[in-house]
């Protein structure tokens, strides 16, 4: 980049730099504490950019995506991952009968329902904090890190519930054994997101999440299953 004359980057970062959060929401003040090769390998980039601003005045924003998911709202491009390990697809995918059962990791977590919570953030929510994190650079804004979240948990039972009602599917279930260090509530505290570069997410609601998530299902992954 520096070779070639660019000096701004908005990189894609996650929530799971943070690890087992403290409090909920999830500020950017939390400490980073990832607790897998995920998180840690966004955390190396974020301080490689971090350096690399001290010592060669490049720009970057980092945006702390919570759980990406939805598809595009004419159902053209949407979420298809092999293996898949995306919560809505999976849910989507054994309502459809493509899986046999969706297994769930753990029904005793501390949560009202038992399962995980997660901040689902709709995936063209997440293309507009991209182009507004680009001009707030443009203009001269200072780097830093960002979340991107809804500030709404759903957990792993509501979004089930969410695709039942949208598709008038059932969905088998089969529980298993919850995953080592698998943080039962990550939810994001996204205000400085709105205070510094304007963003707002505008599906906040998990139904219209999964609803474009099924469309797109319905209508074009047949080609890839």
């Amino acid at each position: 980049m520096l070779d070639t004359g660019i000096n701004h980057i908005v990189f894609s970062s996650t929530c799971a730099t943070y690890g087992i959060p403290d409090r909920i929401p999830i500020s950017e003040g939390e400490a980073q504490q990832p607790i897998n090769p995920y998180g840690e390998s966004k955390l190396f980039i974020e301080r490689v950019l971090r350096w690399y601003s001290n010592a060669y005045d490049l720009n970057w924003i980092a945006l702390r995506y919570f759980n990406a998911a939805g598809a595009d709202l004419e159902g053209e491009i949407g979420e298809h991952h092999d293996p898949e390990t995306h919560l809505i697809p999976l849910v989507i995918q054994s309502a459809m009968g493509v899986r046999p059962k969706l297994e769930i990791y753990g029904m005793n977590h501390p949560t009202h329902d038992g399962t995980p919570i997660r901040d689902y953030i709709h995936v063209m929510d997440l293309a507009d904090a991209h182009l507004l994190a680009l001009e707030y650079l443009k203009k001269g804004g200072e780097s830093r890190a960002l979340n991107l979240g809804t500030g709404n948990g759903q957990s792993v039972m509501e979004v089930i519930s969410a695709v039942e009602r949208i598709s008038g599917l059932f969905t088998p279930t089969r529980p298993v054994e919850k995953r080592p260090g698998d943080p039962p509530v990550l939810v994001a505290d996204a205000s400085r997101a709105h205070q510094t570069i304007s963003w707002i997410p505008k599906y906040k609601d998990i139904h219209e999440i999964v609803e474009s998530a099924w469309k797109w299902h319905n209508e074009k992954a047949s080609a890839y299953m």
